[in-house]
């Protein structure tokens, strides 16, 4: 995985979308798939609506989300793609909104990964910028910690982040929302990153009992040593 500022594996903030949510828990593909294709296609009859363009650009995020999951970077860049443009109309419809800067960070940095290279140092600069004013709009709703959080965890420490940075971010996210079953996750993910194997694996259990459908928080926990 590319060592560059990452923006994916994010949840939403409500209102939710069940069957999004259950599909991405469950890396459905052919239905991330299809929910995509059929609010991409809303969005292109209401260009005027910034949130059908947001649902849409949220939808090809959570495509790439589990693409990414999957190791396929090829859907991982398309999904991407895709979700920029209807992000990127979202933010100038209505560019008050942070979820929708969020959201657009987020999809620069699913871009990012999947390019690399270059390309990454591009795309990764928008997604800091992206998340940066979702902070600025928003800094008390937990998502926006969590994406900052991600993005500090693969920007190396030379570069501004870190893991420990990271770590602060994602307690955070936790303090202003508890039941936040991702962001337990990405602690999890950090500790690990620090070796703090045990601590790691009681973040990745409060996770998956937070959300006992999503099979990437149990992959994580079987795949992380006891001590």
């Amino acid at each position: 995985m590319p060592q560059v500022l990452l923006f994916f594996l994010l949840a939403v903030s409500p209102p939710v979308n069940p069957d999004l949510l259950k599909a991405r828990d469950a890396q459905n593909r052919s239905q991330l798939e299809q929910i995509a294709t059929q609010l991409s296609s809303l969005a292109e009859r209401q260009p005027a609506d910034a949130r059908a363009q947001y649902q849409a650009a949220l939808a090809q995020s959570t495509l790439a989300e589990v693409a990414t999951e999957l190791h396929d970077k090829t859907q991982a860049r398309s999904a991407a793609e895709a979700g920029m443009k209807t992000a990127e109309r979202a933010v100038a419809l209505k560019s008050s909104e942070a979820e929708y800067h969020r959201i657009l960070g987020t999809l620069c940095g699913q871009e990012a990964a999947a390019v690399g290279g270059l390309g990454a140092l591009k795309y990764g600069r928008c997604a800091l910028d992206e998340v940066n004013k979702a902070m600025e709009l928003d800094p008390r709703e937990p998502m926006n910690y969590l994406s900052r959080g991600i993005g500090n965890y693969y920007l190396p420490s030379a570069l501004g982040g870190g893991v420990e940075l990271a770590m602060k971010d994602f307690q955070q996210a936790i303090m202003l929302d508890a039941g936040s079953a991702d962001a337990h996750l990405w602690l999890g993910i950090a500790l690990r990153k620090l070796n703090r194997n045990a601590e790691a694996r009681k973040e990745f259990e409060k996770a998956a009992k937070l959300n006992p459908a999503r099979i990437w928080a149990k992959q994580q926990l079987e795949k992380t040593p006891v001590q």
